[in-house]
């Protein structure tokens, strides 16, 4: 995605464009995908980038409040960051650590429990956790 694209995102997304934003932004948002914060860092520093981790984390954090992307909790020691904000499940393979898209409308659920008193259903995503077979 050009900069001009990545800024205006940000901008239409509340978020106070920095250089480093930016740059964070373009590979996260280059396509659909689930990158981690690490993956992250290590395709900036392949590009000759300087931007500190601290920031990397930071910006994703505040992106994910915004709600230019998704956060993916795996597990307590792996997140990823979605580029696609649709609702949609996934699979991952606990094997290789991939994560990968399954459109809404494959899943079907025939009934859901009794909200708690007070609540409304946001929104639902499922997460399918894979391995190969032994």
């Amino acid at each position: 995605m050009p900069v001009p694209d990545v800024r205006g995102l940000l901008d239409r997304h509340g978020i106070m464009t920095t250089t480093q934003r930016v740059e964070i932004a373009e590979i996260l948002l280059e396509r659909p995908q689930h990158m981690s914060a690490e993956q992250i860092i290590d395709r900036l520093r392949d590009a000759g980038s300087n931007v500190s981790k601290a920031t990397v984390y930071n910006s994703l954090k505040l992106f994910v409040e915004k709600g230019l992307v998704k956060e993916l909790i795996v597990d307590p020691e792996r997140r990823f960051y979605d580029s696609t904000t649709h609702a949609h499940h996934h699979f991952y393979n606990v094997d290789t650590g991939q994560l990968s898209d399954i459109d809404k409308n494959e899943v079907r659920f025939a009934d859901l429990p009794e909200l708690p008193e007070g609540t409304e259903c946001e929104g639902i995503e499922l997460m399918i956790r894979i391995r190969a077979r032994q």
